[in-house]
């Protein structure tokens, strides 16, 4: 058997109406989703699918290196695909990022072949499920945050992730109103990477320390990424103060940086985005380096289920004390109210989901587990243009 094709996927939703966000008196315009959807075809008809960042430079890499590389090889082993790609084109370690999405796709099409999941394929499930935390609350006031939560909670959800930015004492205050709203027995986290990214408006270490002394009361699970993330050096101090859990990760630009956040026990929780920072590969490199360092995983997803299908099909090859989290996000559907519309999200896969009491089910179907719905590729097409301003 032999790889047919390979092809990359833009894909964009337009938003209804642009959204407006308020971060900290300053204003963001949202108005788009973009997604990628990876398809690799064998010349006896199976195919395999992979989710990607959706950007034109990540299409053009993998029309004009990855595709030519594999076209015509056998399929059946991914990473020794991965090992000869890197020794040639792939050397540069941006491609090689690229190929990390490519490569999921090829576990897929390698599971559909040999009839097993790809769990299997990449050291094999030691469980089932996958805990997943409701990820939406952009920059949003205190009580749409709240109802927010209220509503995961209601979906089944027993955790909740909010973005924080809206000024100091604004993003205090939305925390206390998500603990009052949604119990004691619910998980909160805050994201706090608009902290760093104000020019002469971010906020101060002093400050930082400050909110996390403050959020630290409503017991939150984690405070994600409140400095710099390539400033390793204050996140230590900052964990030396013992305020709130911290975690980063999600914007390491390879894995030399991934390993001093870890070696240096620079954070509690480390966050991987297995679309953009590598795939699978990466990721097994990773894990057990922090299982060594007592340190817990949380996968970073912003995407389409398709991408928490991938996901969850490494995060049960390792036990929850390591691999804890897969964040969920979640979308304004015509019944519940959140960030905004993104129906690509759930309408790439034929079928939901299953998820029950805030856990993801991974299917044990071979490959992904998910069938892809290919009419997203006509009915989403790319438009061209930033997705916010």
């Amino acid at each position: 058997m032999k790889i047919s094709s390979v092809e990359a996927y833009l894909l964009s939703y337009p938003l209804p109406q642009p959204i407006r966000l308020l971060r900290d008196g300053e204003q963001k315009t949202i108005f788009k989703r973009d997604a990628m959807l990876i398809r690799i075809a064998s010349d006896e008809g199976i195919f395999g699918y992979a989710p990607g960042p959706p950007a034109l430079s990540v299409k053009q890499t993998i029309d004009r290196l990855i595709a030519p590389f594999l076209l015509g090889r056998s399929p059946e082993d991914p990473d020794a695909l991965r090992a000869a790609f890197q020794q040639g084109a792939g050397s540069e370690a941006e491609t090689s990022r690229i190929f990390g999405s490519v490569e999921i796709a090829l576990y897929d099409l390698a599971g559909k072949i040999r009839g097993a999941p790809v769990s299997e394929l990449i050291g094999g499930r030691v469980r089932d499920r996958i805990r997943l935390y409701a990820s939406a609350g952009l920059y949003c006031p205190a009580e749409d945050c709240a109802a927010e939560a209220a509503a995961a909670r209601e979906m089944g959800f027993r955790a909740y992730k909010m973005r924080a930015g809206r000024g100091a004492q604004a993003d205090v205050a939305a925390v206390r109103a998500v603990r009052d709203r949604s119990g004691p027995d619910f998980e909160i986290m805050v994201d706090a990477h608009a902290w760093w990214r104000m020019g002469d408006r971010s906020y101060s270490a002093a400050t930082v320390e400050r909110i996390a002394a403050e959020m630290a009361e409503s017991r939150i699970r984690w405070l994600e990424e409140p400095l710099p993330p390539d400033d390793h050096d204050a996140y230590i101090r900052l964990k030396q103060r013992n305020l709130a859990p911290l975690a980063s990760g999600e914007h390491e630009p390879n894995e030399l940086r991934f390993l001093d956040l870890i070696e240096r026990g620079a954070v509690d929780y480390v966050q991987m985005d297995l679309v953009s920072q590598g795939g699978y590969a990466t990721a097994r490199r990773l894990f057990p380096d922090i299982a060594r360092a007592g340190m817990r995983f949380a996968f970073h997803s912003w995407g389409t289920g398709l991408e928490l299908a991938a996901a969850a099909q490494l995060g049960v090859c390792w036990p929850e004390p390591v691999v804890r989290w897969l964040e969920y996000p979640c979308y304004s559907t015509d019944t519940r109210s959140f960030a905004y519309p993104f129906p690509l999200a759930s309408e790439i896969l034929k079928q939901p989901l299953a998820i029950e009491r805030g856990e993801l089910v991974v299917p044990r179907a071979p490959g992904l587990g998910v069938d892809v719905d290919e009419s997203v590729i006509w009915r989403y097409p790319w438009l061209e243009g930033a997705s916010c301003a």
